[in-house]
C-alpha cells in the first residue's frame, strides 16, 4: 500500500490550502467588520437633572461584553434595585422591577427602564422611565475613580 499516491498528495494539499485561505477571509472580515464592546467602568454617581428626593445616587454596572448587570443604590442602607440589560449600538439600555415604597416619591411596584448614551470623559446620559409615571427623569453618570488602596507603611 502506497501512502505517498500522487492523487493522495493532490487532494490533501488543496484541503490545506483551501482551510488556510477561508482562514484567512475570515479572519480579515473579522478585523474590519466585528468589534469589541466598550469597557464601562463599575461605578457611577448619578446627578439628577431635576430635583427629586429619594432617588438612587449610585450605578454599579457588571459587564460581561455586551450584557450588564447593574444596580441603583442610595447613601442609605436600602436594598439596591437589581437591573439586567444589554450595550448595544452605543446604547446602553437596564430593566428591572422595583419593590421598594416610595422609590423617587413614586407609588410602588413598578418596572423601570434605563436608557443611556456615552458621554465625553467616559460619562453616560440617560433617563429613568418609571412605568407608574408619564414623566421621564433625565440624569448625568460620572465614573467615580477607583479607591487606592494606602499600602501598609511599617517602619522598624
Amino acid at each position: 500500500m502506497n501512502h505517498f499516491n500522487p492523487k493522495s498528495l493532490a487532494f490533501y494539499g488543496i484541503a490545506i490550502s483551501l482551510v488556510l485561505v477561508l482562514f484567512k477571509i475570515v479572519t480579515a472580515f473579522g478585523e474590519k467588520h466585528l468589534q469589541a464592546s466598550p469597557v464601562l467602568n463599575n461605578n457611577y454617581r448619578l446627578t439628577w437633572a431635576d430635583n427629586v428626593p429619594n432617588c438612587p445616587e449610585k450605578l454599579n454596572i457588571q459587564q460581561s461584553g455586551i450584557y450588564l448587570n447593574a444596580s441603583l443604590l442610595r447613601a442609605s442602607s436600602e436594598k439596591p434595585v437589581a437591573l439586567t440589560g444589554i450595550w448595544q449600538n452605543q446604547k446602553l439600555t437596564l430593566f428591572g422591577k422595583i419593590n421598594q415604597t416610595n422609590f423617587c416619591n413614586f407609588p410602588a411596584p413598578q418596572t423601570v427602564e434605563i436608557q443611556m448614551r456615552s458621554a465625553p470623559q467616559g460619562n453616560l446620559q440617560g433617563q429613568l422611565i418609571i412605568s407608574t409615571i408619564s414623566q421621564t427623569l433625565k440624569f448625568n453618570a460620572t465614573p467615580e475613580a477607583a479607591q487606592v488602596k494606602p499600602e501598609n507603611s511599617s517602619s522598624h
